[in-house]
């Protein structure tokens, strides 16, 4: 088992109840363009327009149909709310602790890959929004930006692997990651093979990326990213990498290359996650679980925790929402944190995964969206849309505590239902 590891120095102090979220719009001092955005949907058709259509694409696309990618946000809308009334719900607070350490939101920002493409210095970016935030934040390991940089700028943030089954390339992975000062590690266990996205094709994006006229028009055509991050990033940067797929430099996002650093994920198996368990000091997260044997597994290997996750239905397109299965992992979890992403849009889905079980939950795409659009300002308007719509609902649900929701203050609305 991993140690028990200290409050970061970020972290207030564990009787220091946080800022409840402010309802007030956005300041005069944001980009104009923020004040769109009334809530996470909004950044989506922001960045479309900001974005060229090759990264966009790839920031929204997801497996074949869709299927998965679809059914993530409609589970929610099956859970309606059974709220107390007559509370005083005047000391309200939103805090959770994970893994020793107090976060001031019950919310953080999932791993994604190439954030460095959306925004310069993504990964940057997202991370350091998150610490100012007080909450939890994952750095992909097919990201642009070394993990030190990304340490050095935010401490407390977690680091995701995609390993292969190869020991010689697992254990200075590890050792990099420890020695730069992480101490969650996030190991990624379903993506034995590459999917098939064919929504990455269709709008222009592959890996690696293969110049051409139209990829070349599409940048031309969206100029504020063109200088505000391609050129930009060249000039400072030189041509962006996979820095963090092992503990070696990866391969130029041109290069062919790119593809042998993500093969031989399907040797990957439970004795690596045991073998990983004893390299790695820290706390250990397994993420991509939907089954409650692999939960119990989990546990029994000395995880400390799971994410319920089905890659944002980017991987097995079919491959069942998370919520849906979050009671029973929760269930066969034991005593790990669990915690779940995929579909997050609201404050109100924050609150029914959390009633089900969930510690915390994790959303990808709409804060790559804000950053796309307004970097660290639009990561900040995010935060603030979301957390006070979680506010909100505890205050209407009737609870001061996030410890205090459990399944009881949810109803099934019926399949195929749509809130409101």
């Amino acid at each position: 088992m991993s140690a028990n590891a200290d409050p970061t120095p970020t972290s207030p102090p564990l009787d220091a109840a946080p800022a409840r979220p402010s309802s007030r719009p956005a300041g005069l001092d944001e980009p104009r363009i923020l004040r769109e955005a009334l809530c996470l949907d909004d950044f989506e058709e922001l960045a479309r327009r900001r974005l060229p259509r090759p990264i966009f694409g790839y920031v929204a696309g997801a497996a074949e149909r869709n299927s998965s990618l679809r059914d993530n946000a409609s589970a929610f809308a099956e859970y309606g709310f059974v709220p107390r009334t007559l509370v005083d719900v005047s000391r309200r607070s939103q805090s959770i602790t994970l893994f020793g350490t107090r976060y001031a939101r019950p919310f953080g920002i999932a791993p994604m890959g190439i954030n460095a493409l959306s925004a310069y210095r993504g990964d940057i970016v997202l991370a350091a929004g998150a610490a100012e935030a007080d909450m939890p934040s994952i750095m992909s390991g097919s990201s642009l930006i070394p993990l030190e940089d990304v340490a050095r700028h935010a401490p407390g943030t977690w680091f995701q692997a995609y390993l292969p089954g190869d020991v010689t390339r697992i254990d200075p992975l590890i050792d990099r990651v420890a020695q730069a000062g992480y101490r969650t590690l996030v190991l990624t266990v379903d993506i034995p093979v590459m999917a098939n996205r064919e929504n990455n094709l269709r709008t222009g994006f592959s890996t690696p990326l293969r110049p051409s006229l139209r990829l070349a028009w599409d940048g031309v055509s969206h100029p504020r990213w063109l200088c505000g991050t391609f050129l930009r990033t060249l000039a400072r940067h030189g041509m962006p990498h996979f820095e963090n797929s092992f503990a070696s430099r990866g391969a130029p996002i041109l290069s062919a290359r790119v593809m042998r650093d993500f093969t031989a994920r399907d040797h990957l198996n439970w004795e690596h996650v045991a073998r990983i368990r004893r390299r790695w000091q820290g706390h250990l997260v397994l993420k991509g679980i939907l089954h409650p044997v692999d939960a119990a597994r989990a546990r029994e290997q000395g995880v400390d925790g799971v994410i319920v996750s089905n890659h944002g239905g980017r991987q097995l397109d079919g491959a069942v929402s998370p919520l849906r299965v979050l009671p029973a992992i929760v269930e066969a979890a034991g005593g790990l944190a669990v915690m779940m992403d995929g579909g997050v849009r609201r404050g109100t889905d924050v609150l029914k995964a959390l009633a089900l079980g969930a510690r915390c939950v994790f959303v990808g795409r709409p804060f790559n969206y804000a950053m796309a659009v307004a970097g660290g300002a639009g990561v900040r308007h995010a935060v603030r849309l979301l957390g006070d719509e979680v506010d909100r609902g505890m205050a209407m649900l009737g609870v001061n505590t996030l410890d205090e929701l459990d399944a009881g203050f949810l109803a099934p609305m019926g399949a195929g239902s749509r809130a409101t």
